[in-house]
Formats: C-alpha cells, structure tokens, sequence
C-alpha cells in the first residue's frame, strides 16, 4: 500500500512540475543582414530550444549556430568558419525573465510583454530587452513571437572588409516558439 501511494504521488507532484514549465525544441529564428542591391543574406533555424519557468516567469533559449541554414551552401560554410566560429562558438543562448507576466493575462488574443536578459553569442554576453508577443493555443500551449535587432560589434562578430558593404552590421531577428 506504502509503495502504491508513493507511487501515486510521484506521478502528481510530475503532472504539477510539468504545469509549471513549458518547452519547445523546434522554435525557428530567422535572421536577415541583407543591404540594398546585393545578394540577400538570411538563414532559419529550425531547431531552436526554449524552456519557460511560468512560476518564475523566466525564459530561457539555447540554438547551435551550424544549424542556421542559408539558400546557398557558400554562404553557410563562411557564415560557420569564418563569421560565427562555430566550431570555437558552438551555441547561442539567451536567459532572461518576461516582465509583467502572468497566465492570467495570457488568452488567444496576443499580448505584448517585455523580455530582458542576457544574450551570448559568439563568446560575448550582452544584456538587451526585446518586445514579445505571447498569446495561448487552444491546446493550452503559449506561442511566442518577437523581432529584433542585434548589432554584429557588439559581439564581437569580424565582417571582412572585401564584404562588408555587401554584409549589413544590423541583423534583423525573428522568433517564433511554440512552447507546450
């Protein structure tokens, strides 16, 4: 009888641990550097990790830089050895709290929140806020949306100087989650 409610009870407090986080492995970023007239560069990430503390309203994102993929194989092989060092710089994280939030105030009509943490790429950690959207599916999961801006110096990111008019500095970013 002893073992059966211990049994039953750890299966509980999983169920209860499992309502205070949801999580995603297949988020998509997508990234843009392109300038006018010159070949576009962008890349999609398909396999984007993220875990959301609901209790502690903290948010966190982790991506492998090599799975950024581009149009063109070039492109990718530069982008992973000589821009990224994604052998050096294998991932990309970002760890931060959702200000504001609450889910209470999340329902299937999207509703903005503020987003800060901190953000390493590239070996160098830089503390930035970004404006999100978040809005609940009717499977009870939250999807999540933002787009922003980072600048390639302030991580450290060399763009050779035979491309660097063809290479924008100011990366536009996209993100889109679904964590269940």
């Amino acid at each position: 009888m002893k073992k059966i409610l211990l049994i039953f009870l750890f299966l509980i407090s999983n169920i209860v641990v499992a309502q205070e986080k949801k999580m995603t492995a297949n988020g998509i970023i997508n990234f843009e550097a392109s300038v006018p007239f010159y070949e576009a560069v962008e890349a999609k990430n398909t396999q984007v990790f993220s875990l959301l503390n609901i209790k502690k309203s903290q948010i966190i994102f982790t991506i492998q830089i090599k799975d950024f993929h581009f149009e063109r194989s070039l492109m990718e092989d530069h982008f992973n050895a000589n821009y990224m060092e994604s052998k050096k710089y294998p991932k990309a994280t970002f760890k931060g709290v959702i200000e504001k939030f609450s889910m209470k105030k999340i329902n299937s009509v999207p509703s903005e929140f503020y987003i800060k943490g901190k953000m390493n790429i590239h070996g160098v950690t830089k503390n930035i806020r970004v404006l999100a959207t978040l809005s609940k599916t009717t499977t009870d999961a939250i999807a999540i949306q933002s787009d922003f801006s980072l600048d390639t110096d302030d991580f450290k990111i060399d763009i050779p100087y035979i491309v660097r008019s063809k290479i924008s500095k100011n990366v536009n970013v996209k993100l889109e989650a679904l964590l269940q």
